[in-house]
């Protein structure tokens, strides 16, 4: 039997990982919140299926802008419909003193939707952002895992349950949102937004649906199908189409955050860095399939991106294996 010290750990454990991050307030007027930006945002979580996370990306480029606007009095005198290019592109240079490229670059991005939105539906006259170029962002190298530092984080859940820290289910749920990470390649809001009834378990794929409502078939591999098997049997016998795949232990669906928990919980574990993601596995499946001689399309549409240049930055790892095989076959190596 298991300790009353160890009940309470897997207690403690299951709390922190249903808890969700607090919404920061909003430092835009409510009205301008009604009338403007809960109109977009609502466009874009329902109808382009973009992430919790996203969302709040969107929401933090308007504040920010919001608060800008109010140091040189240009929306007092002229209001949304008054803000021009020239407005955009001093944004953008007093942008490079207060936010860090990407936040900068993310901003721009978000703001031109944010008009391109309105301009469309007939508010606004003009996209001021339309000839506001986006900020150039440096090419960083993506961190990922190797191969055998993976398989120590999906050892992770098992090894506490030897423990006795976690409970059964926990130990299977938390290993299963690992494995449809990494052998998956999804993304944290895909996983959690899958249901039973996407699961093929006659070929050991899901369809997902990722960005932009775009649906994708994905192979989960044979250990992700296994595990998810035995948590099905184990704690979900005959679910329904409808019922999530992660769960808490009252069968509701487990949020993007506690997802996120649970991957920090594993990298202390593992003893790997804290500050890698959830996205980093995703980053290693890529690698992994690339470093095994996967073709790049083929892992673009694995991973669901719209653009092959985004699958690119993954194909700087493979530099370690090209040089394994020129050591191997070339003659003057």
């Amino acid at each position: 039997m298991r300790s009353r010290d160890a009940r309470s750990r897997g207690a403690r454990h299951r709390q922190i990982v249903t808890e969700e991050a607090p919404t920061p307030e909003t430092k835009v007027p409510a009205a301008l919140v009604a009338e403007w930006l809960a109109p977009f945002l609502d466009f874009l979580a329902k109808e382009r299926r973009y992430s919790a996370y996203t969302v709040r990306n969107y929401r933090q480029a308007f504040e920010d802008f919001y608060v800008w606007t109010q140091t040189g009095a240009r929306w007092q005198a002229r209001g949304l419909a008054g803000l021009t290019t020239r407005d955009m592109r001093d944004f953008v240079i007093e942008g490079q003193r207060r936010f860090s490229r990407r936040t900068l670059h993310n901003h721009v991005s978000g703001l031109r939707a944010f008009f391109r939105y309105w301009q469309r539906r007939g508010r606004l006259p003009r996209n001021p952002f339309a000839g506001v170029p986006l900020p150039k962002l440096e090419k960083t190298l993506p961190k990922f895992l190797t191969e055998t530092q993976s398989a120590t984080l999906l050892a992770g859940p098992q090894k506490l349950l030897q423990r006795d820290e976690i409970d059964t289910f926990t130990a299977w749920r938390d290993r299963l949102a690992l494995e449809l990470i990494y052998g998956g390649g999804l993304r944290v809001s895909e996983v959690v937004g899958l249901n039973y009834g996407a699961i093929d378990f006659g070929t050991g794929s899901a369809r997902v649906l990722g960005k932009g409502r775009k649906e994708r078939i994905c192979p989960l591999g044979a250990v992700a199908m296994a595990v998810l098997t035995k948590f099905r049997d184990e704690f979900v016998p005959d679910p329904k189409p409808t019922h999530p795949v992660l769960i808490t232990e009252r069968h509701d669906r487990l949020t993007v955050r506690a997802v996120q928990l649970i991957v920090k919980r594993y990298l202390a574990v593992a003893d790997l860095p804290m500050d890698l993601s959830p996205h980093k596995l995703r980053h290693s499946f890529a690698t992994h399939l690339l470093n095994s001689g996967a073709d790049l399309r083929a892992v673009q549409e694995l991973l669901g991106h719209a653009n092959l240049a985004t699958t690119q930055i993954y194909t700087h790892t493979s530099v370690a294996r090209l040089k394994e095989i020129y050591a191997k076959a070339h003659p003057r190596a």
